[in-house]
């Protein structure tokens, strides 16, 4: 390991120390209580399949969040929201090598 790397090892924990004995203060994220699945989908254009190939969902659990027989855990509502407010965002991400195939095409076009 470098000496680099151990350096912000120990600052790293050195904060959380810190924080945990009340010496730092932290934030906390606010996680909407619920969202709806569906209304970001629609409002991205996209199928079922295409949205949750694009973001990494199960097919089926797309369908059951859309279905009310579940609800996405804090995580996932925390993504979503991420991928309502910023879908570019996400995607540029997830499929970088697709952003740069689509940019290329621009290109050639122009």
């Amino acid at each position: 390991m470098s000496e680099k790397a151990f350096s912000k090892i120990m600052r790293g924990l050195g904060e959380a120390k810190a924080y945990m004995e009340g010496e730092r203060e932290g934030y906390k994220v606010t996680v909407p209580p619920s969202v709806d699945v569906k209304s970001i989908r629609k409002g991205l254009n996209m199928t079922q399949a295409a949205f949750s190939d694009s973001f990494g969902f199960s097919l089926d659990t797309v369908k059951h969040w859309e279905g009310g027989r579940r609800t996405p855990e804090v995580p996932a509502r925390a993504y979503l929201t991420v991928i309502q407010r910023n879908p570019s965002a996400v995607l540029e991400a997830l499929h970088p090598a697709k952003v740069e195939q689509a940019e290329a095409a621009v290109r050639r076009k122009a």
